[in-house]
């Protein structure tokens, strides 16, 4: 009995001892844990740091640095000179270019100290790509300093290695920009010394400006270089303001060209070479001579557009000389022609010292002359000769087409005919039918402007007056002053439908179409939502002055503005006099033509009597304060509602 006991006793003991055990080893295991997690962290830091370092790290291929957005500024931030090429995998150019950048990296290495040579891909690092403006494959790049320099020579080892090395030396500076820099002192002397001269208006806040900035000294390089050079010049708008007051500047960057101080607008591109071929193009004579017969038969058998000829004795001529000097003025919008030939002025039935506008066969017709003629002397006034021209630029019904609607087809009202319109031979015959049954109708209402257009090229517009779906194969509309629309019924046309419209029009008894989303039903926020429907009771309002911001969905700009739009609202929203709106205007018609909208977002002050003045607001910084500035310095009267007060 008593050996069971002691035996029970050694068993209790010993398991005493082992739960003593078992609970001092718990807070050891803890620990044990607790440095098993720290250490697994300070693992996974360190996996961090080692992915960090190879994200930055630089690759080599051939001798070649490849760089991307990630590694780009770490690697160039200690280096003085780094030539760059920014390339895409499937341009032939770069392919064959690859072995020549090959030899020009192994080259430069060698160099005292080396000079790195880096490529990056464009198509995939576009960040990089947008940050230095890279349009075109391959582009070469010098980086000095952080600074770019753009290489312009031939992509050759020797060539390339040269720039760089000059380029590299300590004292080098980058040569002083071409473009001459113009001011309130110096502009009339240069302008008006200049033959021709390129003048750009810019803001140094403009995106448009600062994109255009290194083509356009690129082009003034290349200009610089012809014989006579071709002088590019550039204005900063926002601190010479009486000088773009003084040029009508309302935009950023505002183009023009002058010729001994007259300005003309410049409609050219907007990259090097395009402002290069269009100025060289710009600098010649405004008239082209005519030197045979034959040319002028086939200007009237093929051609597509009104017909310019000044015919004259010779060179010496005097009124030849008015008639340059006048062609100037319109070269932009016309092709003038000019002739000493006897024989082409017995074609044409006059004499020398005669300006002739004709149409080319296709667009003549019986209701009106063949030609029409004004004398020139030395005495004519440009002006006149400039009226003739736009008198009879037009036929009596001619083709509208989206290259030419911006500029010829301006008057208004303007009558336009819808229908599959093509002069090729195959279907000039049915594009004339219809326009026979226009021409008749035309002649009648020699107050209106007549045109045939096709229907694809002018799809939108067909659309916006509701004209898609008729199930008619010709159709038509009035596009009134102030960019009222009116639509024809559809129904079989003919002369006497067309007819009845035009007088219908003539009698006021039409209704406009108006493009427009649903009137709001509760228009009551501090910004008012104006639609097509409404743009005229809330915008055009006699007796309110009015704040219009046109917007398009999905234009980011936009989208950036609206929290500051809206308070803007909220500060005037007890100002009875004072409505701040805005207006989606790629679904909205704006039917006042005054109010052009080329971008978003676009924003006008109406004030209140003078709606058909209104004031763009072309300030870049569209935050509260200058929106507000903006506001006070053109609102007629500012008084608040009694709630207000």
């Amino acid at each position: 009995m008593r050996l069971r006991k002691a035996c029970l006793l050694l068993l209790l003991l010993a398991l005493a001892q082992l739960l003593a055990a078992a609970s001092a080893g718990g807070p050891d295991e803890d620990s044990s844990n607790k440095e098993d997690a720290i250490e697994d962290e300070e693992e996974e830091g360190e996996d961090d740091d080692d992915d960090e370092e190879d994200d930055l790290e630089v690759k080599e291929e051939n001798g070649v640095l490849v760089l991307n957005d990630v590694n780009f500024d770490n690697f160039v931030a200690d280096k003085d000179t780094v030539l760059l090429e920014f390339y895409a995998p499937w341009c032939g150019h770069c392919k064959q270019f690859a072995p020549e950048y090959e030899k020009i990296a192994s080259a430069l290495k060698e160099n005292d100290p080396p000079i790195p040579v880096a490529k990056i891909d464009a198509t995939s690092e576009s960040a990089l790509a947008s940050r230095f403006d890279v349009s075109g494959y391959p582009t070469i790049k010098v980086l000095k300093k952080g600074q770019a320099v753009d290489y312009e020579g031939s992509r050759t080892q020797e060539e390339i290695v040269a720039k760089v090395r000059e380029i590299s030396q300590p004292n080098w500076t980058p040569p002083p920009e071409v473009t001459l820099v113009l001011t309130k002192e110096n502009f009339d002397e240069v302008v008006n010394d200049a033959d021709i001269i390129l003048v750009e208006f810019y803001a140094p806040w403009c995106g448009h400006c600062k994109k255009l900035a290194p083509e356009y000294e690129k082009a003034a390089k290349e200009l610089s270089k012809r014989s006579p050079p071709i002088p590019l010049a550039k204005v900063d708008a926002t601190a010479e303001t009486d000088l773009a007051k003084r040029f009508d500047v309302s935009g950023y960057p505002t183009l023009k060209i002058f010729r001994k101080g007259k300005p003309f607008d410049y409609n050219g591109p907007r990259e090097k070479y395009g402002i290069v071929d269009y100025m060289i193009e710009q600098s010649g004579p405004p008239s082209k001579e005519i030197m045979a017969l034959k040319q002028v038969q086939e200007f009237l058998k093929d051609g597509d557009d009104v017909i310019i000829i000044g015919v004259f004795k010779a060179e010496s001529d005097p009124a030849y000389h008015q008639y340059q000097d006048a062609a100037n003025n319109l070269r932009e919008d016309y092709k003038f022609h000019h002739t000493f030939n006897t024989e082409i002025a017995k074609f044409l039935k006059v004499s020398p010292g005669k300006l002739v506008v004709m149409q080319p066969e296709k667009f003549q017709s019986k209701y009106e002359p063949r030609s029409h003629v004004m004398d020139i002397e030395s005495s004519t006034e440009g002006a006149a000769i400039k009226d003739h021209v736009l008198k009879h630029t037009l036929p009596l019904v001619g083709h509208r087409k989206t290259s030419n609607d911006a500029k010829r087809y301006t008057r208004r009202p303007l009558v336009v005919v819808y229908y599959s319109v093509d002069f090729s031979f195959d279907y000039r015959a049915a594009t004339q039918f219809w326009r026979n049954k226009v021409l008749e109708v035309a002649k009648d209402f020699p107050e209106y402007t007549f045109a045939v257009a096709d229907e694809e090229d002018f799809a939108t517009e067909v659309k916006d007056l509701g004209l898609s779906e008729s199930g008619e194969d010709v159709n038509a509309a009035i596009l009134d002053e102030g960019g009222r629309k009116f639509a024809m019924e559809p129904d079989d046309f003919d002369s006497d439908t067309l007819r009845e419209f035009v007088r219908a029009f003539k009698k006021g008894k039409l209704k406009p179409v108006i493009k427009s989303q649903p009137v709001p039903k509760n228009n009551k926020g501090p910004v008012k939502v104006v639609v097509g429907k409404t743009f005229d009771s809330i915008v055009m309002d006699p007796k309110k002055d009015v704040l219009i911001e046109f917007y398009a969905p999905w234009c980011g700009h936009c989208k950036q503005l609206e929290p500051e739009y809206t308070a803007l609202g909220k500060k005037y929203k007890n100002h009875k006099n004072l409505v701040i709106a805005k207006m989606d205007a790629t679904a909205n018609d704006i039917t006042n033509d005054r109010y052009k909208v080329e971008g978003f977002p676009t924003i006008y002050f109406a004030p209140s009597g003078d709606k058909k003045n209104p004031i763009k607001f072309e300030d870049g910084n569209r935050d509260l304060e200058h929106l507000s500035k903006f506001v006070e310095e053109h609102a007629t009267k500012l008084s608040r509602t009694r709630e207000d007060l």
